[in-house]
């Protein structure tokens, strides 16, 4: 499974000879204008909420490739209005195979909306099980009980964790997140981009360390291989 990193809370992960495009916001994050949006290639496009700060690139990314976007029904309802109409519509609790393996939406606690100030539904996260590993995306969210869900279900590899606090959960909440969900490898986002989620890595790390895990901190355009 291949992983890249795209900024915020942009990742391309490819496996299974797919490629998933996880909450596209690239040419408005100056700490991303070396990221060339053209050039990405995606078959999914899977979005956690509406909030533009997640959704920005994705109608020049879903007309360069032809992708299928997975959301909330509202937010998949949204894109169709505007003309991108392959879209697979989901709500939390829901599963589906996928020709790359199956996907589950879970509960996140945050809010949503479009950019245009309509309903975006609420916000998700999603555990995704493809090529004999499981990993949990959980978007923007808080700490929540609902995590423990995901442990007693799953078996869970790593996970993409927002750290930045202020609108997320911030680095000691994504701790115990990742004790809830039951995973030792965390890989980081939702941080840095704007002044109010800037983190310090060093006392990121290294809180993750005291408690005998792994934070992985991507560098943007930065490709690993778990």
């Amino acid at each position: 499974m291949e992983v890249t990193y795209y900024g915020h809370s942009c990742f391309l992960v490819a496996t299974a000879g797919k490629k998933l495009l996880f909450d596209p916001f690239i040419s408005p994050n100056e700490l991303a204008k070396d990221i060339n949006i053209s050039e990405i290639k995606t078959d999914y496009i899977i979005l956690s909420h509406g909030h533009q700060d997640h959704i920005a690139d994705v109608e020049n990314i879903y007309k360069n490739n032809k992708a299928q976007i997975i959301s909330t029904f509202e937010v998949i309802s949204w894109f169709a209005e505007k003309g991108l109409e392959n879209g697979h519509q989901m709500n939390h609790g829901g599963r589906w195979d996928f020709d790359f393996g199956t996907l589950k939406m879970v509960n996140a606690v945050h809010s949503s909306s479009m950019p245009d100030g309509s309903y975006g539904g609420n916000p998700a996260g999603y555990v995704i099980e493809s090529e004999g590993k499981t990993f949990y995306y959980a978007g923007d969210t808080a700490l929540h009980y609902d995590m423990k869900l995901i442990e007693d279900e799953f078996n869970i590899d790593f996970a993409f964790l927002p750290i930045g606090s202020n609108f997320t959960m911030g680095i000691e909440d994504a701790n115990k997140a990742a004790d809830f969900v039951g995973t030792k490898k965390v890989i980081a986002m939702h941080y840095d981009t704007f002044p109010l989620i800037k983190i310090n890595h060093g006392e990121a790390k290294s809180a993750f360390q005291n408690h005998g895990k792994e934070l992985v901190l991507m560098g943007i355009g930065e490709t690993i291989n778990l």
